[in-house]
This record gives C-alpha cells, structure tokens and sequence, in this order.
C-alpha cells in the first residue's frame, strides 16, 4: 500500500471518529488474517488448516445485553419488547460510543469493507471495524467480500459496526446491563459491540439491520436456510438453533443457496451472507459430510472447539467449554453450493422443531393457516446439558423463528409471508427432528436418515400425493405412510409405551402454545388463531 493509499484509508477512519490509532489493516485477505492472528496469539492454526479460537466467557449470543437506540426515524417501527428489542436513550449511546472511540486510540484497527444480500437490486454495503485479526477474518467469511479493488476504493457503507470485544462497559455509568453491549442506532447507521468476543454477535446484529431495512423495500427477511433441486425446485428451512436447519439443507443431492438468512422478494429469494456458521458439536463425518470437511479446510474458524495442543487435532465431541461450538466458513467450502446465492420463489416450506417432549409427529402437512400459526409461533425445545441451568426439557417459543433478531413487529414479516405464500402456491409442511417413543430421557432422538428421507419424500413430491390422517390433538395432517421411514414413528402416541402418559404430555404442550399465541391475537385474522391449536 501506498503512501497515499495510508493516508486515504486514514482519513476515511477519522470520518467515523477513529484517530491516534495504531496499524491499520484494510480489507487484508484471508491468509494475511491468519498470519495477524497467529503473530498476535488470538488463535492457533489446526490439523488441516482451520483458524481454532476462543471466545472468553461469552460462548454464545448475549440477549440480554443488546439494545437499540429510541431516536425518532425508528422508534415507531420498532419492536419494543423487553426480552427482544430494549431501548437505549441517545444521550447514553453517544456517551457510550465516544468511551468505545477513546478506547480505539493507541489500537492497531481491522478494516473490512463488504456486502450483504446476494441481489443487485437490494445489496447493501457494510463496514466492520474491529480490533482484532481474527473477527476481521470471520467478517470477510461470513459476508460478501469484494475482489475489484477500484470497487473497494469506492466503497461507501450504509451501515458501519465498531466492534471492540476487549472494550468492558460499565453498567452503572452506561447504562447497559453488563460489561457485554451489542447497540444499534439505526438514526446513524451504526452499532457498537463490546465486552464479548463470541463472533456471531457480529454476523446477528447486521440480520437485525436487514431484518429493519428490507421490509421498507418490500422484501421479507427470513432466518432459514435454503437449497434448490436440478429442476429449479427451492426449498426453504425455518428452524431455532439444534432443530436441523444447516445439517439438513446441506443435501448432496441439491444445490445450497444458504444456511441461515435470505430474502424474499418479488423475482425469487436470496442468501444475505456470503459464508455459513454450523453448529458443530458431535458432528458426523457420514451423516454431514459436506460441513465435517469444512471443519478440516483452510480458511475456516473454529469457535471453542477443542484442540489438542500437540497433534493440533480437533475434538468435535468434546463439550467442555461449550456446546455452542461453531464453524465459520465461505459457501463455497460446500462443493454443491450456488455461486449466486439465489433461487426462484419457493416450492416447499419445511418450519423445522426439536420436539423434546416426544408427542409431535415427525412429520405434518399444513394447511395456510397452520403455517401461519406454528410460523408465529416458532416452537422447539430446549434439552438438558445444551444450556446452565436447564435439566428438563422446556418449550421455546421464538416469533417467525427468530426473535432475538426481529426488529419490526412479528405480525409484518407474518403478513408478508402470508402473501407470498399465497401468490405462489407454496405448500407448506411441519417436520419434528426431535423425540419418539418417549420425551428426553425416555425416549431417543428420531434418526436423522429418517429425517432426511421424510424431507426426500417431500421435495421430490411423494408426499403430497400420500394418504393422510388427522391428528387429533395437534389437528394437523400426517401421512400414514413414507418410503423408507418406519410407519409406527409416523403416529407418536403409538410409539409410547404409557398412552396416558402421552396424552397429558400432548396436551400439555398444546396449552404452552394457546398461552404463547394469545399476544399475537391483536394482529393476526381470527382463522389463523381458529384453526392452530
């Protein structure tokens, strides 16, 4: 880089506040990254090529401490909720952000200048400063870099995060919770980070920036997966964390567009990011392939997977600082993945839940409004040993299938796929990776080769010609056969030893949904409430 390049790359820096500061590294690649990284002991290179590191104490996303900024060209559209979207006053967050910047003195900054969303017509360019090699590195992995370098000279963000994960608040000064503060101030176009170092608070905070933005430009924006058979046929995966969202669209018999986040718009829908980030623990090299090599690839990021400090060999079964373990890594490490990141407008919807009460079927065809209502509703379960705390299983409920993330009202992206459903003639279906022949501890996990051919017999239309049953409890329609899939499973109450047992059990959870779904019965048709549960 030139002189004059420094100079230029610097005083783009002081437009965002950052100045007395140290070594500056400017869109650097991804082997440079690592060499930073090394160099500075943020992470050690594993067996085969993977960056491994550490993420501290927070090993997972922090709801509690994130907040937007109450300003006036958002506030009215905001989600306010108190376990979703706290509001943060202005005067605090200006304070706050020029701590963050006084910090920032001294410090050597990473620069990554990229996009998100896969479609000309909405990509939005984005810039992350941060401190450190390694979030640099999962920046340029996990969005859309840009190879052109006259297109990088030009780069003007819409949307700027200053992430500091050294950088501690103090609550009582502050204002935030705890030491950890995610905060977006969507009047500036801005949000800070800090206090924690776990990287998917990065890539969840630019979702909740899409998931304001987009709706403006008549596009829904869906926390799902999605992938796309020879003939053109899009499938789309909604799901919580451990209910098979990327292990299951990661199918080598169709062609990934993306593992966690897309649009839906008027030509067809489209992958907002440019990398994946699985959830690794206990993964199988047979049943999941494709994302077992990843974790063997240069240019991947493992996240508190344990490595053996001689050998360098990774243990993907070994829980001890988390069962949140992840890999980050470009799309096009998973060798069927579409270089475009887009597809036409969807055949199928699969909604995805970990069921650990056993009483769901494992699969159930449904009708608009039953989408509607379990799409709301977004249910799966909570085992023991996945969180502190946790020793039976308990029911979750996260609107649209991704609260945490929402930053308009749940009913505006629950209208919006109304309509698209509708317009498109999607047929829609709800399948349980969860429990049979008993809840957790009793019961065992339906076998994944079971899941995958139930989703087989759906994309390739075998079961939309099948014979159906309704069941009585969750009043849905299940087949009562599947090729290749046990017939007992498909009835769950069939599969319990004790049918008084399951009946409570089923009852039971159908209540946790009436009380769930009562909030959105304000905003929502009285047919969809009617006909769910």
């Amino acid at each position: 880089m030139s002189p004059t390049e420094k100079d230029q790359w610097r005083a783009k820096l002081q437009e965002h506040g950052l100045r007395n500061f140290g070594e500056v590294h400017w869109n650097a690649t991804t082997a440079e990254l690592y060499e930073h990284a090394v160099r500075r002991r943020e992470g050690i290179i594993s067996h085969q090529g993977p960056l491994s590191v550490r993420t501290g104490h927070h090993t997972g996303r922090s709801p509690r401490d994130k907040f937007i900024v109450r300003e006036p060209s958002s506030e009215a559209h905001i989600w306010w909720d108190d376990q979703v979207n706290r509001p943060f006053s202005s005067v605090q967050f200006d304070q706050l952000h020029q701590r963050l910047l006084a910090y920032m003195q001294g410090q050597d900054v990473f620069v990554q200048d990229c996009y998100v969303c896969n479609h000309p017509r909405y990509r939005i360019p984005v810039r992350v400063i941060t401190e450190t090699a390694w979030h640099s590195l999962f920046t340029r992995t996990m969005f859309i870099h840009i190879a052109n370098r006259d297109e990088v000279r030009d780069h003007v963000p819409q949307v700027t995060i200053i992430h500091a994960p050294h950088f501690h608040a103090m609550s009582e000064l502050d204002g935030t919770q705890s030491e950890a503060f995610i905060i977006i101030n969507f009047g500036k176009n801005l949000a800070i980070i800090g206090g924690t170092q776990y990287g998917g608070e990065i890539k969840k905070c630019v979702f909740t920036i899409l998931n304001y933005l987009l709706p403006n430009e008549h596009v829904l924006s869906m926390h799902c997966s999605a992938n796309v058979g020879s003939d053109g046929d899009v499938a789309i995966f909604f799901g919580l964390s451990g209910t098979g969202k990327t292990t299951l669209s990661a199918d080598p018999q169709r062609r990934l567009i993306g593992d966690d986040e897309h649009g839906w718009a008027e030509d067809g829908i489209f992958n907002f990011e440019g990398g994946c980030y699985a959830k690794v623990i206990r993964l199988s090299r047979e049943a999941e392939p494709d994302i077992y090599a990843c974790t063997e690839k240069f240019g991947t990021i493992l996240e508190n997977v344990r490595v053996d400090r001689i050998t360098r060999r990774v243990d993907l079964n070994d829980d001890t600082l988390t069962e949140n373990t992840r890999a980050a890594y470009p799309i096009d490490s998973i060798p069927n993945s579409v270089p475009e990141g887009r597809g036409g407008h969807p055949k199928n919807i699969i909604m995805l839940t970990c069921d650990a009460f056993g009483v769901l079927p494992p699969v159930a065809k449904l009708t608009y409004e039953q989408a509607m209502y379990h799409f709301l509703s977004g249910y799966t379960a909570r085992v023991a040993g996945t969180e502190r705390g946790v020793t039976e299983p308990s029911a979750t409920f996260s609107a649209c299938f991704g609260a945490p993330f929402l930053a308009r009202p749940p009913a505006v992206y629950a209208q919006m796929l109304g309509e698209n459903i509708r317009r498109h003639h999607v047929d829609c279906w709800l399948v349980n990776t969860g429990w049979t022949g008993g809840g957790y501890g009793v019961g065992h996990r339906i076998d994944i080769k079971a899941t995958r051919r139930i989703i087989q017999a759906i994309l390739d239309g075998t079961l939309s010609k099948a014979e159906y049953r309704a069941d009585p409890t969750f009043r849905a329609e299940v087949p009562t056969s599947c090729p290749g899939v046990p017939s007992e499973i498909l009835v769950p109450r069939d599969r319990w030893a004790d049918h008084e047992a399951y009946d409570a059990t089923a009852a039971s959870l159908v209540q946790m949904f009436r009380q769930n779904f009562a909030k959105f019965t304000d905003d929502i048709s009285a047919e969809i409430a009617r006909h769910g549960l």
